[in-house]
């Protein structure tokens, strides 16, 4: 008979996660109870935030408990059902794991309409990811015609849709990136005004000037570190920075000291501004709804970095620290039956 195949964390990474922090176990395959459902894993998500959730400190979300699955977004397909809400064949979301087979209660998963969009965008731009992208720039940063908007980890998949979103509001949009291929992208294939690949600039704050020239407007803060220390340099008067993630920062075993920034803040009469999207839970209708218009229309693009085999997860995920990806990072672990 087939088993589930689990991965679980079974050690606190010590700086930069290592694949003995993991273990592969399989497990039989769980009937569902009355009210659940069994779903087969076609997709998982693997994200920057979960090694914060790996880490045993006090987080936004809770730290993922030892010797358990790592949990994560999954886009799977109906196999078994004992609720009304869902039938034998249908495509549903949720947050479900590293795992092959998943027994959830039906009020923890969301059905996806495979006829609307790829079902792997609703783990990216028209998921979590896109709806970060929407927020944290227009709520937050709120760019305007003409502005700056500069963008760090701008190949990301939230960075990509950040870049897209600001030219849709007609503002000037310089990515930062690591590779010359994510800088063609960015520049050639989303319409970036600018981008800087950071691994090869002598001088990072120099390059920023140049493609700066009018200062900063909206800082998108994907990374942290000396990157944003460089781009915070240049803010303008009444600059917005939203703070989404800190990625160079991760793997760091002692506090990351830098420049005191609240003199820069305060001098611009700027505004930094952390926010998790579940803030925005409530309005998340409003942003799926744009999403999905400007996708179809053609003024947003993605990418999906799509690793083959359940096997290659922690792989995957690992890669997100090397810079490795090109947009979403996603695993395929099988193919839809239907």
């Amino acid at each position: 008979m087939e088993k589930n195949k689990q991965i679980l964390l079974v050690s606190r990474p010590k700086g930069t996660p290592t694949i003995e922090n993991f273990k592969f176990i399989e497990t039989d395959i769980k009937a569902p109870a009355d009210g659940e459902v069994l779903i087969r894993t076609l997709y998982l998500s693997v994200d920057p935030y979960m090694r914060g959730r790996m880490s045993g400190r006090k987080s936004y979300v809770p730290p993922y408990e030892l010797n358990e699955v790592v949990q994560g977004g999954v886009v799977g397909e109906v196999v078994e059902s004992k609720s009304g809400q869902f039938k034998k064949g249908d495509i549903v979301l949720g947050n479900l794991g590293w795992q092959t087979y998943s027994v959830v209660s039906a009020d923890r998963i969301g059905k996806i309409d495979p006829d609307l969009a790829p079902i792997t965008t609703a783990l990216g731009v028209l998921g979590m990811t896109g709806l970060t992208a929407y927020f944290g720039l227009l709520d937050i940063g709120q760019p305007k015609e003409g502005e700056t908007v500069v963008v760090s980890g701008a190949a990301g998949a939230v960075g990509m849709v950040v870049g897209q979103i600001a030219k849709i509001k007609g503002a000037r949009v310089v990515g930062i990136a690591g590779s010359e291929e994510k800088i063609a992208y960015l520049t050639e294939e989303l319409g970036f005004d600018a981008a800087i690949n950071y691994k090869t600039a002598d001088n990072i704050k120099e390059k920023l000037q140049e493609a700066c020239p009018n200062g900063v407007d909206v800082y998108f803060d994907n990374v942290g570190g000396s990157i944003s220390d460089a781009v915070l340099s240049l803010i303008n008067k009444g600059a917005r920075i939203p703070l989404c993630g800190q990625i160079s920062l991760y793997n760091l075993e002692k506090a990351d000291v830098g420049p005191r920034i609240q003199t820069q803040l305060l001098i611009n009469s700027a505004l930094m501004k952390g926010f998790i999207v579940s803030d925005y839970q409530e309005r998340f209708k409003e942003g799926m709804a744009d999403l999905a218009k400007w996708v179809k229309d053609g003024k947003i693009k993605y990418k999906e970095n799509i690793i083959e085999g359940f096997e290659n997860t922690v792989e995957a995920f690992l890669g997100l620290f090397k810079g490795e990806n090109l947009g979403k990072q996603l695993v395929k672990v099988a193919e839809r039956s239907l």
